[in-house]
């Protein structure tokens, strides 16, 4: 079994209050379930309106399978222009570890 799981720290354009962010987290975050059928979650930062953090985690028996879903998933955040990436994280476990 393979976990893998990539977390974004994300820069938000022009926001200025937490209801504001959550017009953009929301179709986001729906949009990386849509789209890689992981586990996806905002995972920090919730308190500051102009940032956040966005997970998604998957698991298979294939790791090409999990590095698919998360380039996948990095594509996603990169195609949004109103947000910028400021890092992506990623990490890939194999049970056996």
């Amino acid at each position: 079994m393979w976990v893998g799981w990539i977390e974004f720290d994300i820069l938000l354009g022009d926001v200025h209050s937490l209801k504001e962010k959550r017009h953009i987290v929301r179709p986001l975050v729906a949009e990386l379930r849509r789209h890689t059928e992981g586990s996806v979650a905002e995972t920090g930062l919730q308190d500051l309106h102009r940032r956040t953090a966005i997970a998604v985690a998957v698991v298979s028996g294939d790791p090409a399978h999990v590095r698919h879903v998360l380039d996948r998933a990095e594509g996603i955040v990169l195609e949004h222009p109103e947000i910028t990436l400021l890092s992506a994280r990623r990490r890939l476990h194999s049970s056996d570890d």
